[in-house]
């Protein structure tokens, strides 16, 4: 059952490495992300799953121990998702690198210093549709007794003429919808997301934040929202469901 949640999202601008000089400028952001990392821990979970949106190499599962690399972002550092229990086997998919939001996720982990539970990683396609988003997360929520999602996912990159997706009128609007879903704890309005709006939007997280509805399902949760804001012109949200 799921007993709390986490959402942030997941641009490797995150790790200050990769930011460089522009580092400081997100410090509110890991600051929020920290916060919300520390209402999992105080959950207690028998089972922390880290769900983000995958291309075709990282979708499906990643075992605890799985490692990334931010070596693509022109830095030299690795990653590894949770602790290393000596338990892989060689030519599993532990043997795939983490796609990057995961391997941003395992940073936010790694900074927290997160020791409360056994940790995987799961790969989710952006085109996943929603019907199957939510029988994912539903079927994730079954895995433990007490379980808890670190959910990464970014909103439209639309917001201005210097975003990823240049400007579109429609992003401010999707982004407080699902501002207010997450900060509200409903599965039900971040179920209406509607997926080809997402798309059309670049907004990464729309099927994580559907996994989690499905998750969610029965669990009764309040949700907080701890950051909203649109640096560079992408939303970026955090938020609480415990």
């Amino acid at each position: 059952m799921l007993v709390a949640a986490a959402v942030c999202p997941c641009p490797p601008l995150l790790v200050p490495e990769v930011a460089a000089g522009a580092a400081p400028e997100l410090d509110a952001l890991r600051d929020a992300c920290a916060d919300a990392l520390g209402v999992l821990a105080a959950a207690r979970p028998d089972l922390l799953l880290v769900i983000g949106p995958a291309d075709l190499a990282g979708r499906g599962p990643h075992r605890e121990g799985a490692t990334g690399s931010f070596k693509g972002f022109g830095v030299d550092l690795d990653v590894r998702l949770g602790r290393d229990r000596g338990t892989r086997d060689r030519g599993t998919v532990a043997d795939r690198p983490l796609p990057p939001s995961l391997a941003v996720g395992a940073w936010l982990l790694a900074r927290a210093r997160w020791a409360e539970a056994p940790v995987e990683g799961l790969g989710v396609g952006e085109p996943l549709e929603t019907d199957r988003c939510t029988s994912t997360g539903q079927d994730l929520a079954a895995r433990a007794e007490r379980v808890a999602l670190l959910v990464m996912g970014d909103g439209s990159a639309c917001r201005t003429v210097k975003a990823p997706g240049y400007l579109d009128d429609r992003a401010e609007a999707f982004d407080a919808a699902a501002a207010h879903a997450l900060g509200t704890a409903d599965p039900g309005a971040l179920i209406a997301l509607d997926a080809l709006l997402a798309y059309e939007l670049k907004a990464a997280g729309r099927a994580p934040w559907q996994v989690l509805a499905g998750a969610a399902e029965g669990a009764d949760l309040r949700g907080q929202l701890l950051y909203e804001d649109a640096p560079y012109g992408v939303g970026y949200l955090v938020a609480t469901w415990s």
